[in-house]
């Protein structure tokens, strides 16, 4: 089945940087939209980013210019590179992708990954 792994969260300090990974696999006809989100404690979960199959771009205004989204197609994977972290971008950082499989070529499905909690200390 369809696998949506994150992984490089963790523990950094304001100012400092981390990369997101985010690798898809299994029976993927195509692989179109693929995002990130982050979710605070108790409230929804917000877009970060998201990048296209086209590589058109879109970020949220409280990390536009910190963050970078991109992706590599041929391995199924997206990243984002996090820059000038901040304390406040402490969440649990969640990839979504938006997937088509060969079972069925005239659905596209949401697929998320577990989540990654990134934390920014002060």
């Amino acid at each position: 089945q369809v696998q949506v792994v994150e992984s490089g969260g963790g523990l950094v300090q304001a100012g400092g940087s981390l990369r997101l990974s985010c690798a898809a696999s299994g029976p993927i006809f195509s692989l179109n939209t693929m995002g990130w989100y982050r979710q605070f404690p108790e409230k929804q979960r917000e877009l970060v980013a998201s990048i296209t199959s086209a590589g058109s771009t879109n970020y949220a205004d409280s990390v536009k210019g910190r963050f970078t989204i991109s992706r590599d197609s041929a391995k199924n994977t997206v990243y984002l590179r996090m820059n000038n972290l901040k304390p406040e971008d402490t969440a649990v950082y969640y990839c979504n992708a938006g997937i088509v499989t060969w079972a069925d070529k005239w659905k596209e499905l949401d697929y998320w990954g577990q989540g990654t909690q990134v934390t920014v200390s002060s």
